[in-house]
């Protein structure tokens, strides 16, 4: 049972860093202009429209990905035998994390493409939202209910 914990967190933490590495590899492609940096600066109404979508993206994306994965978490996960329960956790660890990308990297795109800090300040408050994703082995064993003394 250890190992599987072991290997759930680990497998965790690599998604986790996944997660960072795609908006810091668009930001590097952003600031080497390897995208088209301000190709819709001048259209007010392309300007309009990425805005609006991209907040309400992070309004949507944000509560969806926090929210849903403790609502799933409580009414399946917790009914199921542990080795499922970390399988379905890892899965929907992942998911979670997914939700979120989506809106942090449509947010950096409406950054480059628009030169509007909108975008940006949208990115920011998704990436400031996956640090509750954080994922740690004391934190799966809480919100899985498994305590030290039941694997030993």
């Amino acid at each position: 049972m250890e190992e599987q914990i072991k290997r759930a967190v680990r497998n965790l933490n690599i998604s986790y860093v996944f997660f960072w590495v795609l908006p810091a590899f668009l930001l590097g492609a952003g600031e080497f202009e390897l995208i088209p940096v301000g190709s819709i600066e001048g259209n007010i109404q392309a300007t309009y429209y990425f805005e609006t979508i991209g907040i309400l993206l992070t309004a949507l994306c944000i509560p969806l990905s926090l929210k849903l994965f403790s609502l799933v978490l409580k009414k399946k996960i917790d009914n199921m035998t542990i080795t499922l329960a970390l399988k379905r956790y890892v899965q929907m660890s992942i998911v979670r994390l997914g939700i979120l990308e989506i809106a942090i990297i449509v947010n950096l795109l409406c950054y480059y493409l628009t030169l509007s800090s909108t975008g940006n300040l949208c990115m920011l408050i998704g990436l400031t939202a996956s640090l509750f994703c954080l994922p740690s082995e004391k934190k799966l064993r809480n919100e899985l209910h498994i305590s030290k003394d039941e694997d030993e």
